[in-house]
């Protein structure tokens, strides 16, 4: 029962520190972005995977965490899968409308169900599929305003849909195949990540944004969000993996539009940007729908948990079976050494 519970709090701390770092990270870069005029969203990301590596490997220094060796294709192809995927999301994002974007990653839900559901034989009750419907058509009602499609932004769009969600379901399958941690895990796979963004992260930057990341005249203000953002890169990207291991691809995808919702609050709390009657219903739908989706998952955990009547019931009239049975042998087996005597 200790040990139930304190993985439930492992599970609560791993979701507030997700909420809690990707807000703050959202914040910060929108600054740097919008604010300080630093549009290199690719190359900054790949600064976030080699500040997470340097950081993991002074833990490591320090014995904070313990080193598991993994076989290096599979890190490898799964570091390399990951770095990818971001990639494309930016890409989308730069070849297709806001709104077009947020259904792209409104896609990302239904899409981790369907794979689960066809290669990993994952069961989805009715009641979470319907939890989970009306957390999407709450976010979409908050954040899609246009909707325009084009040939080359719906191709990226389902391509950053579909690395998304295997590089997602790996996260969490070879944690659990190959018992490793969120923090082992991280620490071998991010270099392949940084490696892969750090290459091609400029000039994904340059097509998107005309202009280079090397021609950039850095301030010291702009330096020190950009060492700020590293920095809560950090927690994003251990609790990223944290959460997926613990809990599972669609739960943390459910956490990302919980997030959204907050940054949309936030924005409209902090930086006084636009907020109007629909967004307010959107959020009040999707925090509604994520309601139900916790309430529903923590209902089957318990039922997962609790032991079956009828097999318990089985259980028990076995036992008695075989101790009526044993003490039967016992009483047979007695006259008969008698008798010998």
């Amino acid at each position: 029962m200790g040990e139930m519970s304190g993985f439930q709090l492992g599970v609560i701390g791993a979701l507030f520190l997700s909420v809690a770092s990707s807000v703050s990270i959202v914040i910060c870069n929108k600054a740097l972005m919008s604010n300080l005029g630093f549009p290199f969203a690719t190359t900054l990301t790949s600064w976030h995977l080699m500040v997470t590596f340097g950081t993991l490997h002074a833990a490591l220094r320090f014995n904070l965490f313990e080193n598991k060796s993994i076989d290096m294709k599979t890190v490898m192809l799964f570091g390399i899968l990951n770095g990818v995927s971001i990639g494309l999301l930016n890409l989308s994002l730069g070849f297709n409308s806001i709104g077009f974007y947020q259904m792209t990653k409104l896609a990302i839900i239904p899409f981790t169900v369907l794979l689960e559901t066809l290669f990993l034989k994952k069961q989805f009750s009715q009641k979470i599929k319907f939890s989970l419907f009306l957390l999407l058509v709450g976010v979409g009602i908050a954040s899609i305003t246009d909707l325009q499609l084009n040939l080359v932004g719906t191709i990226l769009s389902l391509l950053a849909i579909v690395t998304t969600c295997v590089g997602q379901i790996l996260t969490n399958t070879i944690q659990k195949r190959l018992n490793v941690s969120s923090t082992q895990l991280l620490y071998q796979s991010a270099p392949f990540q940084a490696a892969v963004l750090f290459v091609s992260g400029p000039l994904v930057d340059q097509l998107l944004t005309k202009q280079s990341v090397f021609a950039y005249k850095y301030s010291p203000i702009v330096l020190a969000f950009i060492i700020l953002s590293c920095l809560i890169a950090v927690s994003v990207n251990f609790s990223t993996f944290l959460v997926i291991g613990k809990t599972s691809p669609v739960t943390y995808q459910v956490l990302g539009h919980l997030k959204t919702c907050l940054v949309l609050a936030f924005g409209y709390t902090l930086l006084h940007d636009p907020f109007t009657g629909r967004n307010l219903i959107g959020i009040l739908v999707a925090i509604f729908g994520m309601g139900l989706y916790s309430y529903f998952c923590t209902q089957e955990n318990k039922k997962k948990q609790s032991p079956d009547p009828l097999s318990s019931q089985l259980k028990d009239k076995e036992e008695t079976l075989i101790i009526a049975q044993d003490k039967e042998g016992h009483e047979v087996k007695k006259p008969n050494k008698d008798s010998l005597v």
